[in-house]
């Protein structure tokens, strides 16, 4: 028994984290990675998971990979408790589901033993997951109604097994987690005792992330073909009538942007949507912002501005950024969205105006074309003679706008409302990453992402010819070439959907599948 030296222990959470992707984890899952004050986690965890946890919570890495352990298992079940007895609360995070082939147990008897609060909450595990994304239903009907999960760690010629290997033979479906080490010594065991070598067989590794291979054969050929395709851990094998559907209904890895690596070079707090859309086509999202986004150097624009708001006729956003500041500060000065009565609003795009609207406030126009040169195109049949207008936008931009609506007859007034600075990221991160072959498409968004990335990367850095560039607009695209790249991909639509579908649709020409 452990000594206490809080008067209350802390609770643990035995948390199942799912199989790698990211948006397998639970919602209990997540409340309790929020509560955390201390997270161990494993190997098999999505690093993504971690930004559940509180920013002041303690990361303790307790992963274990191919015999080589950070932690014994000893060890991490006296941290488990030690870290509770301190009185912290903590998260135990372990890849797919903790009570199966996890260890999650054990660790459950030596929080029992030294009567400290603990819950369980399960996971997505991979011995179901993972057959899933490669298109493997573990049960069918006209094929099998009986399942079974074992460890492959187990070497089935030792003297005295845990499995019995007779009985798994009348098992329709058999599903192997971490498999390969023992891959031939499993083949043969169920082929020894009955199991016909032409049964379907499936090795899967990586299952459920953009990096998810696949080698499907026979029972007694799959050995030969994972030593031909060099196929490592961490991966499972699933044996079966039931992965002959596998070609009917794989529907992951055949999305159009599975397993590119793109680049994400947008703010980091706006990386996540981007992130998204890509993930939802197959693509593996690489954050890498190069720049961040401030308050401006000074409000003293905005905020006369704001004193005088009543005398404005146009609000016009030209960002998202510029919207979120622009209320923000409102709201600083001890105002709201009652004081911009009466004004109309003008949004550069639908993304803009969502966050507009999502403030209450009803936006009146949004151009054709997302641009500046699309809003000038819009106020042209107007009559802005005496009208005043205002732009709440970057320190830095272009003039084209202001300028275009004062040669309408508008009064314009330019308001700095953030600023864009570089995000202060090292070159080392993403060239070691493109080096090793991860990075296919780089995205840029705007101007500054693509003069940030110069100044990150150095002016003679050169990217190898197979890595592609999109660019988000015309603007941002003749920033690029001006900056010496190649763009590869524009888009029509200058938003981020438009942005993936432009990527999805380049994809499908290069492989002669054009929507």
């Amino acid at each position: 028994m452990l000594k206490m030296t809080k008067t209350k222990p802390g609770k643990v959470s035995i948390i199942g984290a799912g199989p790698g992707d990211p948006g397998l984890i639970t919602l209990k899952a997540v409340e309790a990675l929020r509560l955390a004050d201390v997270v161990i986690y494993d190997n098999l965890v999505n690093e993504e998971l971690l930004k559940y946890a509180p920013a002041n919570a303690r990361f303790i890495y307790a992963g274990k990979q191919g015999g080589d352990h950070t932690l014994s298992q000893d060890s991490i079940n006296a941290l488990l408790a030690g870290e509770a007895l301190e009185g912290h609360t903590v998260a135990r995070l372990k890849g797919g589901d903790p009570f199966i082939f996890g260890r999650g147990g054990e660790e459950a008897e030596v929080l029992a033993a030294n009567n400290i609060p603990f819950e369980v909450i399960p996971g997505v595990t991979s011995a179901i997951a993972v057959p899933a994304y490669a298109g493997i239903p573990l049960t069918h009907r006209g094929l099998t109604s009986t399942v079974a999960f074992i460890t492959g760690h187990e070497d089935p010629t030792k003297e005295k097994s845990d499995i019995d290997w007779q009985a798994l033979c009348g098992i329709g479906t058999l599903v192997f987690l971490m498999g390969v080490k023992n891959l031939a010594q499993i083949t043969d065991a169920l082929i020894s005792r009955g199991k016909s070598p032409d049964t379907p067989a499936a090795l899967i590794r990586r299952g459920t992330t953009p990096h998810q291979q696949s080698l499907t054969g026979t029972l007694g050929g799959i050995v030969e073909m994972a030593r031909i395709n060099q196929f490592k851990p961490p991966a499972i094998l699933v044996v079966g009538e039931v992965v002959g559907l596998r070609e009917t209904l794989g529907w992951f890895d055949g999305k159009p942007l599975f397993g590119m690596g793109v680049v994400i070079t947008r703010p980091e707090r706006q990386v996540d949507d981007l992130a998204r859309l890509l993930a939802a086509e197959g693509a593996n999202p690489i954050a890498f912002p190069t720049i961040a986004i401030e308050p401006p150097a000074a409000w003293s624009d905005l905020d006369a501005a704001l004193e005088t708001l009543d005398t404005f006729d146009w609000l016009i956003f030209t960002s998202a950024n510029g919207v979120q500041f622009f209320f923000d500060r409102l709201k600083q000065k001890g105002r709201d969205v009652r004081d911009l009565k009466g004004r109309k609003i003008c949004c550069i795009g639908p993304a803009t105006a969502k966050q507009v609207e999502d403030r209450g406030v009803r936006v009146d126009l949004v151009p054709q074309d997302y641009i500046a040169e699309g809003i000038l195109k819009s106020f042209a049949a107007m009559d802005l003679t005496g009208a005043k207008i205002l732009i709440p936008r970057a320190e830095k931009a272009r003039d084209i706008l202001p300028e275009g609506l004062a040669k309408m007859g508008a009064g314009v007034v330019v308001a700095a409302t953030y600023r864009t600075v570089n995000s202060g990221r090292k070159k080392e991160e993403l060239a070691s990453r493109i080096e090793a072959g991860e990075v296919q498409m780089l995205t840029f968004t705007s101007s500054s992402t693509v003069t940030n990335f110069v100044e990150i990367m150095g002016p003679d850095y050169k990217l190898p010819p197979d890595v592609k560039i999109a660019c988000i607009g015309p603007v941002t695209a003749a920033t690029a070439k001006k900056a010496g790249f190649s763009v590869d991909i524009e888009q029509d639509e200058y938003t981020m959907e438009g942005l993936v579908a432009s990527l999805v649709r380049h994809q499908l020409k290069l492989e002669g599948k054009e929507r």
